[in-house]
């Protein structure tokens, strides 16, 4: 992170315009052919070139004839690294901002067997470079990232999309970054450092990236060093020295540079050396085994990568000495070398962990503090960075310091982050996709690291001075001589004197001629002083009419400003029309929820005169049955009556006959029968008097009889009324089913629905359609819904709020119960609504409440509580899993159903709960839901049993439990196998995975076995749709003595 100076930088600043190269390139016209012969060594022959064009000679290819032999040059490539890099930034609209990618790791054997319903937070969308982050079961948001990698991205596709572009930078003379952050185990050593000793296709971006560099470096002009440091609780310390601990951070007052004088610095040979010190580098990182990852990177890695590349510039054989010195270009001149001192930065920062769920203890939890500490201080400086903050903490931590110029800096920064796919670190990869958002924000000001070769120049001229100085002495060696000769020749003969004043004279000559032509070189100096002066002049110009050009784009800043605000009062307007919108919708669910009880209402009326009628049948029948009875028993009585009267009858015939026969006896014996009539006449009257009582029997039987039918008749009557009044209700019922039917078509209810009319609306839109004032734009409502939720919870106060679940109204009641189930989606509100007192009260809703609407959203809000730990210890101690279970016996609403079987399954996913849960009938609740039949429900029902089976039978593995499982009592097994090849794909899977953990307790084997439960097995490990699902399978079938014994038996 640079200082504020830097970050002001101009971009013309960071990039010389063509034009200015140019100029640069003219001042070096003028170095004579005696100063270019002397930087060359005519003894040391050039290495090939390993790039076949430099950015001067292409620009002047055509105006130089001397270039031909450099443009001919032997070339690895067909483009420089200067030039595609510079392409690059050009091209770039945005050439400075951090580049951020996003790589989703694949499931590991953890993930599959902690996670029964295989639910993945996370849904990339690499096509669109768009994140999909699942919120809960029905919510979700989406990220926008420069790249997304799916978990079958390649290591070679990684490496080219987000490090390729930064090496190709540093070699085209731009610091460079690449940085990996995540959450712990989340794959970013693998990313970043893997080796790939057994697969060179699962190399990381460190080996990948010193492959490139080191295939497009020269080893005779370029270098390559590297530096391997951690960052170990705040101290940092040499992977490749071991013994250097605690390195000082270094800072130039002047550019703000950050420099580790104690490290070692190593030169690479080529791959394999790099490799080797690679190797020895992580031999030496200190890692950990923790629950989260069984290797655990407690240290920040930082791969230091110096590049120095030499590379041609030209100079002219006219140039002065002071030019040449200066290292300017011009058109048409020799080469001369230019130094690019560029640095590049891979960094795999540790991974962010929270202490609970790594169980860090002793010296383990102390590196998570440092670890946390200095994440949290980059953390800050990126929200400042991309808050356009003026005070930037880079001194919180060493590892800020050690990065300031990556971030706000002049580094061009690419950054990946890694998440997992688990919907147990929901919050954790939240985290890390807010880090990357962030970052996508951060502009840094790049800059060309390059500057001619001084060194190279200095020693070359040194060289010329040593051999003129070689030759000046070996001169005044040969004069000295000459001298001495002279003078001998003086002595031995004075006679050519004369001669010699005459060369004397001669030579005075000479040196006087040489004189003036030193003056003449003089003039010459200063007239290419003045030259020098004209190009200055220039320079200026050129820099008054970049300002010019600076002030003409600030000026289209502020128009710019002027369309955004234009733009943002059109955003309001449009957004009071969507809250209009709103107003309506909400008046149409009112209207809505009036139909539903007006519904419910008919449905009662309707349950009433059903059971009217059946207790009438019930009478009828019992009446018919009394009816036939009695009948059966006068006619029975009748019968004998009648019998009794033929009788009577028959014995008063023979009475009238012995009359008749005494009457002859009588007149014969009058005297002595008198006695005997008497007696007879007494019986007559006694018959006489009976069959009088058996008439009026008779008769009363008769009337009796008339009644009953009368009485027939007018139940019939009823009958009849009650039929047709029965047929109006349910001919009004079927009137109001309909009216709600298409209620419900009117109002969306989804979220599928509200994203086909926002596709809807944009295809209208691009005809010039007026219909978008009709549609509704699903993100935007619901982030509109929870503002409005959360603003109301903030004006009249959660307490108040909560107090309303006890009203008398049902209405309020219901509005209220509600808003506290909205509330408790969002994890940041579970606690509030605990501590409050929420979750009694939405218990005792279960627990009084008779209302449907009120059933079904306390049962979603209690689900939503019972997704965290400490809540579903509090719901079973408060009973809530009895209330669960009665609130499922005594509703036949599906979507109440499915609310009260969600919060089951969250419950079944702590093993603690277990027993509580299995005494108090919620399994045998679960298993009762299920048989209404509706998708929605049973596929909660499969989730709960799986997540129940994938607990238990971790617990068996690592040896806390013995024993069947508990729920074989209830007949689970039986339900699971029935519902095995159900046709949604999600309740199949979690089917599958309930049996597959089930199978993996030898104690379920004889269940498994005799139920059918083995032959499901077998089927799912060679059909199901999942691969994961049917290797779960075949280990199952392999682990299992019992099975492999059934298995070779049937074979």
């Amino acid at each position: 992170m640079a200082s504020s100076s830097n970050q002001r930088s101009s971009a013309k600043e960071r990039q010389p315009s063509q034009g200015s190269h140019s100029s640069l390139n003219s001042s070096t016209s003028s170095l004579t052919k005696s100063v270019n012969g002397a930087l060359e060594k005519p003894n040391r022959p050039k290495a090939p070139a390993k790039r076949s064009v430099t950015p001067n000679s292409i620009a002047h290819s055509a105006g130089s004839g001397d270039n031909d032999a450099i443009l001919k040059a032997p070339s690895k490539r067909s483009v420089t690294p200067i030039s595609r890099s510079n392409s690059i930034v050009s091209n770039d609209p945005e050439p400075g901002r951090v580049r951020v990618a996003v790589r989703l790791r694949p499931r590991n054997a953890e993930d599959l067997a902690s996670d029964a319903d295989c639910a993945d937070c996370a849904e990339p969308q690499p096509e669109m470079k768009k994140l999909k982050l699942m919120k809960n079961n029905w919510s979700s948001e989406s990220y926008k990232f420069d790249e997304v990698f799916t978990e079958t991205a390649s290591q070679k596709r990684v490496y080219q999309v987000v490090a390729k572009p930064v090496v190709e930078s540093v070699l085209g003379g731009f610091n460079g970054t690449i940085m990996a952050y995540g959450q712990t185990g989340t794959g970013k050593t693998y990313t970043v450092g893997n080796l790939g000793k057994d697969d060179a296709s699962e190399r990381g971006i460190m080996v990948r990236a010193l492959e490139d560099i080191i295939a497009n470096t020269s080893p005779d002009n370029d270098s390559v060093e590297v530096s391997y440091l951690q960052l170990y609780m705040e101290s940092v310390q040499d992977l490749l020295s071991p013994d250097k601990v605690n390195i000082p951070i270094v800072e130039d007052p002047k550019t703000g540079e950050v420099t580790l004088p104690g490290a070692a610095s190593v030169k690479i040979r080529d791959l394999d050396h790099f490799m080797e010190l690679l190797q020895k580098g992580e031999a030496n990182r200190h890692a950990s085994n923790t629950k989260m990852n069984t290797n655990s990177s407690r240290s920040h890695a930082i791969l230091m990568v110096y590049v120095r590349q030499s590379v041609a510039g030209i100079i002219d054989p006219g140039m002065s000495f002071h030019e040449k010195v200066k290292g300017t270009d011009v058109h048409g001149g020799t080469v001369i070398r230019k130094i690019r001192k560029t640095k590049l930065l891979i960094v795999d920062l540790a991974g962010s962990e929270r202490i609970d769920k790594s169980g860090s203890e002793g010296q383990l939890l102390e590196e998570a503090k440092f670890i946390n500490l200095s994440l949290t201080s980059l953390g800050k400086c990126i929200n400042a960075l991309a808050e356009n903050s003026p005070h930037i903490p880079i001194r919180e931590s060493k590892l800020t310091r050690l990065l300031r110029d990556s971030f706000g800096g002049s580094a061009r920064t690419s950054l990946i982050i890694t998440i997992g796919p688990s919907a147990r670190h929901h919050a954790e990869t939240t985290s890390t996709i807010m880090f990357g958002q962030r970052a996508m924000k951060i502009v840094n000001m790049v800059k060309l690291k390059e500057e001619f070769d001084y060194e190279s120049l200095s020693k070359k001229l040194e060289i010329q001075v040593d051999n003129l100085t070689k030759e000046i002495d070996r001169q005044q060696k040969l004069r000295d001589n000459y001298i001495h000769e002279m003078e001998k020749k003086l002595k031995d003969c004075q006679l050519s004197f004369s001669e010699a004043e005459k060369s004397l004279v001669t030579r005075s000559e000479i040196l006087e001629k040489e004189n003036a032509c030193l003056e003449k070189e003089m003039e010459a100096i200063l007239s290419e002083l003045d030259q020098q002066k004209d190009c200055n002049k220039l320079l200026r110009d050129e820099v008054a009419r970049l300002e010019l050009s600076l002030e003409h784009c600030k000026q289209k800043q502020h128009e710019n400003s002027t369309y955004q605000k234009a733009l943002a009062e059109t955003t309001q307007m449009y957004e009071s029309q969507i809250a209009e919108l709103i107003k309506q919708l909400e008046d149409e669910r009112a209207h809505c929820e009036g139909m539903e009880k007006q519904l419910d209402a008919t449905k009662k009326l309707l349950s009433d005169h059903e059971r009217s009628i059946k207790q009438h049948q019930l009478e009828n029948s019992r009446y018919q049955k009394v009816f036939s009875d009695t009948t059966q028993t006068y006619e029975k009585k009748i019968a004998e009556l009648t019998k009794h009267l033929e009788d009577e009858h028959a014995h008063r015939e023979h009475a009238k006959e012995q009359v008749d026969s005494l009457k002859k006896v009588f007149n014969d014996k009058t005297s002595n029968q008198s006695n005997e009539i008497t007696e007879l006449r007494t019986k007559l009257a006694e018959a006489d008097q009976s069959r009088e009582t058996t008439v009026n029997e008779l008769q009363s039987l008769k009337v009796e009889h008339t009644t009953l039918l009368s009485e027939k008749e007018k139940i019939n009557v009823e009958l009849n009324a009650l039929r047709g009044k029965l047929l109006a209700e349910e001919n009004k019922r079927m009137i109001v089913e309909t009216e709600l039917l298409r209620l419900k078509q009117a109002v969306p209810e989804n979220n599928e629905n509200f994203k086909d009319k926002k596709l809807h609306m944009k295809e209208r839109m691009s005809r010039g359609s007026s219909s978008f004032r009709t549609t509704i734009d699903l993100h935007r409502s619901i982030s509109d819904q929870k503002a409005t939720i959360a603003k109301f919870c903030e004006e009249v106060g959660l307490e108040k709020i909560l107090s309303l679940l006890s009203s008398e109204d049902i209405d309020l009641q219901m509005q209220a119960v509600k808003v506290v189930a909205n509330l408790a989606a969002e994890d940041v509100n579970q606690e509030k609504i605990v501590n409050e007192g929420g979750l009694d009260a939405l218990l005792m809703l279960l627990q009084s409440s008779e209302n449907i609407t009120i059933l079904r959203v306390a049962s979603g809000a209690i689900a939503n509580l019972a997704m965290n730990e400490t809540n579903q210890g509090l719901i079973m101690s408060k009973g809530g899993a009895q209330f669960l279970a009665s609130t499922a016996s005594k509703t036949v609403d599906p979507q109440t159903l499915r609310m009260v079987a969600g919060a089951i399954a969250n419950l079944c996913g702590n093993v603690n709960l277990h027993i509580m849960l299995k005494q108090e009938g919620c399994i045998k609740a679960l298993l009762g839901m299920a048989r209404c039949g509706n998708p929605d429900v049973v596929a909660q029902v499969a989730r709960g049993l799986a997540n129940f089976a994938k607990c238990e039978t971790r617990q068996v593995t690592q040896g806390l439990r013995k024993g069947c499982s508990l729920l074989m009592e209830d007949g689970a097994l039986t339900w699971l196998i029935e519902n095995s090849n159900c046709t949604s794909d999600s309740t199949r899977r979690h089917i599958e995975l309930a049996l597959c953990h089930l199978a993996q307790n030898e104690d379920n084997a004889q269940f498994f076995m005799s139920t059918g439960g083995l032959k499901e097995v077998i089927r799912i490990s060679s059909e199901s749709a999942r691969e994961d699902i049917r290797n779960l399978a075949k280990k199952t079938l392999k682990l299992n003595p019992n099975f492999q014994a059934q298995l070779h038996y049937g074979r």
